[in-house]
């Protein structure tokens, strides 16, 4: 027979296991969300995440309750919904693996919602299945919501609609966006509108020089068309959670302007790493080999994304499909680096036999430049910008949001201003005296590197 000690080693481990999915759940919208459980004997279920202010209210309604033992003795007790921040979390287990305590809902740093003993007082002649409970929140703070099922190898099937909102003290107005998030609606359409801007600038800037216009600077005047669309979009969908806490509709264009978007970029960056266009007007069959990676790759990405923000933490794979997610995005981001190596390679031995040193050297120059702004933004807003979402305040989340985009329009600004159409670009207006110290800034180089 398993020893009582063994059993709560083996719960703790379970517990920790999926405490980690709930602590790396990433700041959300919270929207009205309805969640569906079947047969679920997890020990701890983690639902939505929220930023409270002190006006902060959760609603919870949950229906057709159905539990594997209908043994009328059960410790309901054991089973029930709470709320609490990442550091009580922290606390909570430390107390289970003390012993101090058997099951989360028994800890006093946790914020009790509802426990399905009051199932058996709601209805006297049997156990109800059903019910509803209004929780308000008065210690602001990042929580989320959890459901603990501390009895073993029971499986639990229900129906759960859970509303978050914070309510505005001067008008009563519920807002359904975290505390954090409140300002995101202003902040992605101000960036629609510098987008926009940009736009029209490139428009002109093409109409001005259409002579010299490739087909890259059209492709490129899509790629900010299309963030600036992805921008509305998503402000609009913030918009929309803030009023009523439902983003349908809104929901479908972002996520296929995100599709394009993402799409779009990383062939831009892949297709001006090659010198598509404006340096050669083809694609060697290594470069098309990258692009047929990274375009299916994009569209496995955006799915895991809609999955992802989809269902919530409370799905059994949604894990699996936020690894999914990140490991793609890195895939696609080494991908997209080896044109950009491909170029500096072929301009380096192009300037040692063409007896064109000082061009090749200034085309040199800028891949080496493009090489490393790409990697810069890539390590921006693929780690700095998750640093910031991790260490900053859930009040302030919206500056992670500012520093990502803030990155985004100074890589596209860079990379317009870079590869502009140009009758006589400063890249290659050079005289003898320039050539020949660019020949001489190439043999030092060389060696140098030996």
């Amino acid at each position: 027979m398993e020893s009582s000690d063994s059993r709560c080693g083996r719960a703790v481990l379970i517990i920790l296991s999926l405490a980690v999915t709930a602590l790396l759940i990433s700041p959300s919208a919270a929207e009205i969300r309805q969640t569906g459980l079947k047969a679920d004997a997890r020990t701890i279920i983690p639902f939505d995440q929220f930023g409270f202010t002190h006006t902060g209210v959760l609603v919870l309604n949950v229906s057709g309750i159905t539990l594997s033992d209908t043994n009328p003795d059960l410790d309901l007790s054991q089973l029930g919904f709470f709320l609490s921040t990442r550091d009580a979390w922290i606390h909570v287990l430390q107390q289970i693996q003390d012993l101090d305590v058997t099951c989360a809902l028994q800890s006093e740093l946790v914020k009790l919602v509802y426990t399905f003993d009051r199932l058996s007082a709601a209805a006297p002649a049997g156990r109800a299945t059903s019910f509803g409970s209004v929780f308000h929140v008065t210690d602001p703070g990042q929580y989320t919501l959890l459901f603990a099922n501390c009895l073993p190898q029971l499986r639990v099937s229900m129906s759960v609609q859970s509303a978050m909102y914070n309510i505005e003290p001067s008008s009563g107005r519920r807002v359904y966006l975290s505390a954090g998030s409140a300002s995101l609606p202003y902040i992605y359409f101000l960036f629609f509108l510098a987008y926009g801007v940009l736009a029209v600038l490139w428009i002109l800037l093409l109409f001005r020089k259409r002579q010299t216009a490739f087909r890259i600077h059209y492709f490129m005047l899509a790629v900010v068309i299309l963030k600036a669309l992805n921008l509305l979009c998503e402000a609009e969908d913030k918009s929309y959670i803030e009023r009523t806490g439902s983003a349908h509709g809104w929901d479908i264009l972002f996520y296929i302007f995100s599709f394009l978007k993402g799409i779009s970029l990383f062939t831009l960056i892949v297709l001006i790493g090659t010198g598509w266009s404006f340096l050669k007007p083809y694609l060697q069959d290594k470069e098309k080999k990258v692009l047929m990676v990274v375009i299916p790759l994009q569209v496995v990405a955006n799915i895991a994304q809609v999955v992802i923000d989809e269902s919530g933490p409370y799905a059994q794979d949604w894990v699996t499909w936020k690894q999914v997610f990140l490991l793609v995005d890195v895939i696609c981001c080494c991908a997209i680096l080896f044109p950009i190596v491909w170029s500096i390679k072929n301009l380096r031995e192009a300037a040692r036999t063409d007896g064109k040193a000082a061009v090749n050297l200034m085309k040199l120059t800028l891949f080496r430049q493009y090489y490393i702004v790409v990697i810069c933004y890539i390590y921006f807003t693929r780690v700095v910008v998750y640093a910031l979402v991790t260490i900053t305040s859930y009040r302030y989340l919206w500056t992670s949001v500012m520093a990502g985009e803030l990155a985004t329009l100074a890589f596209y600004i860079f990379t317009g201003f870079k590869f502009r159409p140009e009758v006589h670009n400063p890249y290659f207006v050079i005289d003898d005296e320039e050539e020949e110290a660019a020949a001489e800034a190439l043999r030092l180089d060389d060696e140098f590197e030996l």
